[in-house]
């Protein structure tokens, strides 16, 4: 016979938590990237480091928010996409994913 214990992970007389949009946008998704090959793309809200963006090679500050993208089609499978990551700045990562004419 069932239980009929409630769930105490949200209980009834409390209201629905709101869905937070921020940690949807530093979620992995996949996205056509330069060359038309797929990439898995996260963004982030900044780091403590620096980075050099390999569509404009400057480089990005900390506390900077960008862009983090590997190849999901590495040929040495992916692993090596993810080691060899790259940040770019929001920009320049939807600059070179434009078909170019």
């Amino acid at each position: 016979m069932p239980s009929s214990r409630r769930s105490s992970r949200r209980p009834y007389g409390q209201g629905h938590v709101p869905l937070d949009e921020g940690r949807l946008r530093g979620m992995t998704r996949t996205e056509h990237g330069p060359g038309g090959e797929e990439y898995a793309v996260r963004r982030v809200s900044g780091s403590d480091k620096s980075y050099r963006c390999p569509g404009c090679d400057q480089l990005i500050p900390p506390g900077v928010a960008h862009v983090v993208a590997w190849s999901t089609e590495h040929i040495l499978g992916a692993q090596a996409g993810l080691d060899e990551r790259r940040h770019w700045h929001s920009s320049c990562w939807t600059a070179k994913r434009r078909p170019t004419r």
